[in-house]
């Protein structure tokens, strides 16, 4: 469940809360009833290690030649019986 940070509007104070995302932000304390209002921050995401850009999202690498000619040799070792079916090549379609 996401956690939500809320702010006391009188003393500055601020709160953590565990909310679901179709739940609606508190207007006041669940314990004290002081009026709070709910702050908006940046989400915490970090992309940790090495390469993981030039290797996944990358266009025109070497990466993408090997695949490409990795992908031309898969498709001409493809047995009969991986071909569309059609009524061309099965009699029973038609």
């Amino acid at each position: 469940m996401p956690k939500y940070v809320y702010q006391n509007i009188a003393t500055g104070e601020q709160y953590e809360f565990e909310q679901r995302f179709s739940d609606d932000a508190f207007t006041h304390h669940p314990e004290t009833g002081e009026p709070i209002k709910r702050l908006i921050f940046a989400p915490a995401v970090v992309f940790k290690g090495s390469g993981w850009y030039a290797k996944d999202s990358k266009s025109g690498g070497s990466a993408a030649k090997t695949e490409s000619s990795g992908d031309a040799a898969k498709a001409e070792s493809k047995p009969e019986s991986s071909k569309a079916l059609t009524p061309e090549t099965n009699p029973l379609l038609e």
